[in-house]
Order: C-alpha cells, then sequence, then structure tokens
C-alpha cells in the first residue's frame, strides 16, 4: 500500500524559510513580552473533556478533537454514548487552560501572575485562507488583577511587538460586553435571546447595519426593537464622545464606571502608545466566547482584511475551578495570520547572522577537508551561519539556491 505523503487536511508542512520567521516572530514575543512582565509558562495539549465541554468556548466546543479512552477503560457496545468512549480532547485555545493552571498552581505564582504562553491548539474547522485545524496561538494574560490597568498593559504590549514587526495603520477595536447587555436590555430584546442577538451584531462588518436589522427581523425580533438598536449604531462615532454617548444614551441600564473603565483604557493607551495605530470604540464588536465578562478588543488589520488576534476579560473562568471569583485578563495574537502576511511581503528577518557557504570538490584530500572545517568552525564560532557542501554538477544551479536561502559569501574549494 502507498502511504499519503500529503499532510491531514487543515495541517500543513512547514518549509525552512517559513520557520526561520516563525523562530524569529516567537524569538521577538519572547523578548517584548519578558520587556513587559510576562512570565513563560507552559500546560499539556491535551484536557479533560468535561473542561472543554464546559460552555466556555462558545462554537469552538463544536471544533474538539476528541480522544477516545484507552485500553479498559474503552468499552464499545451498540449503546455506547460519547461519553463512553472519549474522556480528554486536544485544547481549541490556550485560556482554558490556562485557567485551569492557575486553578492548580495559584499559590506558587506571583500574584498579579503575568502569563506568556505560546503552543498549538487544535480544532475540526473548515481550513481557509490563514486558518488551520493545528495553529500556534501566542497568548499574555494577567490573573489577579482587577483593575483597567491590565487591560492597558495588555494592549501596549501587543501593540509594541506589531510595530516592531513593521505593521502600521492597524486598529484596536475595543468594547466591553457589560455594555453590549446594556444595549440588549436598552433595545428592549428578551434576556434569554442577547447570546442570538450579539451573534447577528457580530456579523455587521460583513453584511452592514441594515443586513443585521433584516437578520434580526427574520429571527422574529420586534421591529421596534430592531429600529431602536439601528438609531443607537447610527448615532455612536468610534471615540471616546461615542463611549461618553452611550453612557448617557443607557442611563438605568447600564452602569456608568464600565463605560468610564473603556474611556479610561482607550485614553492612556492613545497617550503612551509607541506603535503606528489607532484605537477605536465599536459597539459592533462581541467576541465569540461565551467566557468574556468585561472589556474586549480585537485587532483589525486593512492589508489582512480581517481580525489578526483579539482578547478580553475572562473574570468567571478560574472560578469554575475553584469556586472563588479572579479577575483575569488576556489578550492573543493570530500569529499563523501575522506569519502569512510577513511572507507575503517577502519580509527579511532583520539583523540576521551572515551566511556563508564552502563548495567542497568530491576528490578533495582529508587535509584539505580537515582545514576547511577548521576555518568553517572557527567561523561559527564568531557567530557566522557556515554551511559545508559537497560540490554538484550543476554549480550555478547550487549557487543560486544557496543565494535564495540568505547565503551572501560562497567559496569554492578545490584539489589543486
Amino acid at each position: 500500500m502507498t502511504l499519503t505523503k500529503k499532510p491531514v487536511t487543515g495541517m500543513k508542512d512547514i518549509l525552512p524559510r517559513e520557520m526561520q520567521i516563525r523562530e524569529y516572530v516567537q524569538q521577538l514575543i519572547r523578548t517584548t513580552y519578558q520587556g513587559f512582565g510576562f512570565l513563560s509558562m507552559e500546560t499539556p495539549c491535551v484536557e479533560h473533556i468535561e473542561n472543554l465541554n464546559s460552555k466556555q468556548g462558545g462554537e469552538n466546543e463544536k471544533l474538539i478533537f476528541k480522544i477516545m479512552k484507552r485500553g479498559e477503560k474503552l468499552k464499545i457496545n451498540e449503546n455506547s454514548t460519547e461519553a463512553d468512549l472519549a474522556d480528554s480532547g486536544l485544547r481549541y485555545d490556550l485560556t482554558l487552560p490556562l485557567s485551569r493552571y492557575y486553578a492548580n498552581n495559584a499559590a506558587s505564582l506571583p500574584s498579579p501572575f503575568k502569563a506568556l504562553q505560546m503552543g498549538n491548539v487544535w480544532r475540526a474547522d473548515r481550513p481557509q485562507r490563514g486558518r488551520f485545524r493545528q495553529f500556534m496561538q501566542c497568548d499574555i494574560d494577567i490573573l489577579g488583577e482587577a483593575s483597567n490597568l491590565a487591560e492597558i498593559e495588555l494592549i501596549l504590549a501587543t501593540t509594541t511587538l506589531l510595530g516592531k514587526l513593521d505593521f502600521h495603520n492597524f486598529t484596536i477595536r475595543i468594547n466591553d460586553r457589560r455594555i453590549l447587555k446594556a444595549v440588549a436590555a436598552y433595545c428592549g430584546f428578551p434576556e434569554d435571546s442577547w447570546d442570538e442577538v450579539f451573534i447577528v451584531l457580530d456579523k455587521m462588518d460583513k453584511i452592514g447595519l441594515d443586513g443585521v436589522a433584516e437578520e434580526l427581523e427574520k429571527e422574529g425580533f420586534s421591529k421596534e426593537a430592531v429600529e431602536k438598536c439601528q438609531d443607537l449604531f447610527l448615532t455612536v462615532t468610534p471615540d471616546t464622545d461615542g463611549v461618553r454617548m452611550v453612557r448617557e444614551k443607557l442611563d438605568g441600564f447600564l452602569d456608568p464606571a464600565y463605560a468610564d473603565g473603556l474611556i479610561t483604557i482607550m485614553n492612556s493607551v492613545d497617550a503612551v502608545k509607541t506603535a503606528d495605530f489607532k484605537i477605536s470604540f465599536d459597539l459592533t464588536l462581541v467576541r465569540g466566547m461565551s467566557y468574556y465578562t468585561g472589556p474586549i478588543f480585537e485587532i483589525s488589520m486593512d492589508e489582512y482584511g480581517g481580525s489578526v488576534g483579539g482578547g478580553g476579560r475572562y473574570d468567571g473562568m478560574v472560578g469554575k475551578f475553584t469556586g472563588q471569583s479572579t479577575p483575569a485578563c488576556g489578550f492573543s495574537i493570530g500569529f499563523e495570520r501575522i506569519v502569512m502576511l510577513l511572507l507575503e511581503r517577502d519580509f527579511q528577518i532583520p539583523d540576521a547572522a551572515a551566511r556563508k557557504a564552502y563548495l567542497l570538490e568530491k576528490k578533495l584530500p582529508d587535509e584539505k577537508i580537515r582545514q576547511v572545517i577548521d576555518q568553517a568552525m572557527e567561523e561559527r564560532g564568531r557567530g557566522m551561519i557556515v554551511n559545508l557542501l559537497v560540490m554538484k554538477k550543476n554549480r550555478k544551479f547550487q549557487k543560486e539556491q544557496l543565494e535564495a536561502e540568505g547565503y551572501t559569501e560562497i567559496v569554492d574549494v578545490f584539489a589543486r
């Protein structure tokens, strides 16, 4: 039987050129985030199935790669249910594992705990441009900090990183789930249908305000509630004045402190930012995860045409494990999409080590080979990347390949 050489659908092989960029970006992530006081940590890629199915992950819980029980624990018959077959699964994000990790290790961790976690996650999703079934996530989270300093630090750290990667003119869109709930109450949508309303609102950037209104009416919501919602969105501006207007409009439905918190975050970030971006209030921003409890944010990048990262506050998740509420907030960048954009723009790694190659003639005497190796080892000790290769018949093509790989000096070594 011939084996299949292509990777599983939704997975991909990573070639050396992309791997160089991935490693560079990962290293830049570490140094940048560590400069903000974040500490590296790691969780297993496999989680308990009951944790993954805890109704915290929204639509992602439908995309879990489940792992069957092993050995005597696995008993299959005609009456077997999913619970009989699977007891664990591959993690679909890093936030749920982090919450379990913190609940299990809080006594050994600083308070607040500023966590940096990078690792692969898996979702049985439909593959598309920039979206895979296995992909790297890079998260920073602050646990144990209830003030808006957490949101400010997360946004500044993430935007500083994007600035170092030479991204410009992107937008941090920000909202608050509590404001969304106040909007739904103000407009008159039934409370038990708010999640359904939010799912439709989240389509605003794809179908527009009229499309949202049409879909809400199709879902059976009253025309009065839909029109009230439309009027509100038409009058809100994407700045702190817009937040103030919403605060006044939703008087009686919204605690003013929630709006004031957004204003503090926006003003603080705007005053000290070091990268080229804008922070914008977006009343339509929802974020898909049901675990968000406060401010939420996304990175929109024009050259990508979509989101390349996001996050928010999830104060209730750790408490699912401990029974005690713990303030928590996180931001995740779209690592795979950022790498894709860097590849498309032919990104060159700055200050890369010099690359030198020696092409050795096949019949080179042992003494000559040792001399070249000795020279190469000395150069490697000085930080150069040195490659020793046997000379091929088509030397011209061999050199062209090396030049494409970034080798700027190529030395032919002959026996004579």
